[in-house]
């Protein structure tokens, strides 16, 4: 099946690109910030303006890897979370969410004008969006939560999209930005503030003590007071957080429309395997229509067709005959909904942020204020909220079990039912995990014929990996790490690629 589009991320394509030094000699540092997306950029950013010395580590390029794959959509009014937070924690609770999220949008707008970047802030209502009248009455009630929670908000029932809602929650005076460009500007601005941004140059190994030592790939030795986790999940298996959280992988296509097409704000519903809508100012008029979706567990296959659903939606509803790129993202979403963000389980020096479960953007921005305060001995008062020792055990127990058990079936399961085929029957353009004398090997087969083989084994847990034919990615359906076809590492929590088989027969 071919897709329409360069297979880019438009945020990539249409900002500047970065070449930042390797770290190549051991060196010392107040704070290591592992992570170059928008909570390490953020976290980072915010140290060097309290005067700490700081170093990013990015495996990398600067926010090309997740926050590179967003929708850029900067909002407050996150899906379906304030009524069951309100139930769950109380109204103050509530309260305390939605300012620490609605001042992250502030401040991104006060930074970026500060800091003269050209992002493309854009002020726009934030909508999530129901077509079922059976969830009209539930999303009011989500309104009223919101709204309670201290946000400009009400419950609507006519939107500027192209279609009718059953019933909408609008919130007022939300942003839609060009996420890369603001964290380019950001990460210069650390340089001019005596921080060191790193590139190319992935943390494998950490040990918690005074000080902290890190080792990179290349084998150089950081030795920091404080670290800073900011990876999509914790990379580091000391830190016992994986259990709790689950994988999730959305696609994103984009194409041009007639700005009298634009519906003029920001929409999301949990309907469709997830829509949402935002768009984004073109050089010659025109909106880049954004549309993101189909959300699934990484190695859940059929990505084509998901694109194909995305991209008819597109068409139908804004008739967006061109499209013009397509993408995927990851998040991850802990067992409460709730963001792990501050000092990691049973640690004294180690700080984590994860678990943003689509709303990247502010909790990302929230993140470097939060973990800066704490780490220059303030505490915002909702420190405990996003604290990553909390534990709900009656909200929790479930997706706990869920998780685990899902975990348990993919390890036991995906060996039983490995490809039965031979290596010569792997077509061209694609994968197959075979097993070979009693072991799982993933092996891929080039458009040219040319075969490549690695361990199916995952290295972070052992669970199988699964091939992505869109993609041409390996995948664990486990906890989502993610590896290009030759098996080097893409994404976390794994640390080191696929180990390569060289004695695979044909």
């Amino acid at each position: 099946m071919t897709l329409p589009g360069t297979a880019t991320s438009y945020w990539i394509e249409s900002s500047a690109g970065t070449s930042y030094p390797t770290l190549t000699e051991d060196v010392d540092v107040d704070v290591a910030v592992v992570g170059g997306g928008i909570a390490g950029i953020c976290t980072a950013f915010e140290l060097t303006r309290a005067g700490r010395s700081v170093r990013v580590f990015e495996a990398g390029r600067v926010a090309a890897a997740v926050t590179g794959h967003t929708t850029g959509r900067l909002s407050a009014a996150h899906p379906w979370i304030y009524r069951p937070l309100r139930e769950r924690l109380g109204a103050e609770a509530a309260r305390l969410y939605a300012r620490s999220q609605q001042e992250a949008v502030d401040h991104v707008e006060a930074t970026a004008s500060a800091l003269g970047i050209d992002c493309e802030i854009e002020r726009r209502p934030s909508h999530i969006f129901t077509e079922d009248e059976d969830e009209a009455d539930g999303l009011r009630a989500e309104a009223d939560a919101v709204k309670n929670a201290g946000l400009e908000a009400a419950f609507v029932t006519e939107t500027d999209l192209p279609f009718p809602v059953a019933g909408a929650l609008r919130v007022e005076d939300q942003i839609q930005f060009h996420p890369r460009r603001y964290l380019v500007g950001l990460a210069e601005a650390i340089v001019a503030n005596g921080g060191r941004v790193h590139e190319n140059t992935r943390v494998t190994d950490l040990k918690e003590g005074e000080p902290c030592l890190l080792r990179t790939e290349h084998g150089a030795v950081v030795r920091a007071r404080e670290v800073v986790v900011a990876t999509l999940a914790p990379v580091f298996e000391q830190l016992r957080l994986s259990t709790r959280l689950s994988a999730i992988r959305e696609l994103v296509v984009a194409g041009p429309i007639p700005a009298d097409r634009d519906p003029g704000g920001m929409y999301i519903t949990r309907e469709l395997s997830t829509r949402s809508v935002r768009t984004a100012p073109l050089p010659d008029g025109r909106r880049l229509l954004l549309i993101t979706g189909e959300g699934f567990a990484p190695g859940a296959g059929h990505v084509a067709e998901r694109y194909e659903r995305l991209i008819d939606w597109a068409r139908k509803h804004f008739g967006a005959t061109d499209i013009t790129h397509r993408w995927s993202a990851q998040d991850t979403q802990t067992t409460d909904t709730l963001p792990w963000v501050g000092r990691a389980p049973g640690t004294e020096h180690v700080f984590v942020a994860t678990g943003y479960a689509r709303s990247g953007m502010s909790h990302g921005v929230m993140t470097g204020r939060l973990i800066a305060d704490l780490l220059t001995d303030r505490t915002p008062p909702w420190a405990d909220l996003y604290d990553p020792s909390r534990v709900h055990p009656a909200h929790e127990a479930t997706a706990t079990v869920e998780n685990v058990a899902a975990i348990a079936g993919h390890y036991v399961g995906d060996r039983i039912s490995a490809w039965s085929g031979s290596v010569e029957d792997v077509p061209k353009g694609s994968g197959r995990v075979v097993t070979v004398d009693g072991r799982p090997c993933a092996v891929h087969r080039d458009e040219h014929g040319n075969l490549t083989a690695v361990s199916a084994t995952c290295p972070h847990r052992g669970c199988v990996v699964a091939f992505n034919d869109t993609e041409s990615t390996w995948e664990c359906p486990c906890h989502g790490s993610r590896f290009a076809a030759d098996g080097t590492l893409l994404n976390g929590p794994a640390n080191r690629p696929l180990e390569p088989i060289t004695d695979l027969p044909g």
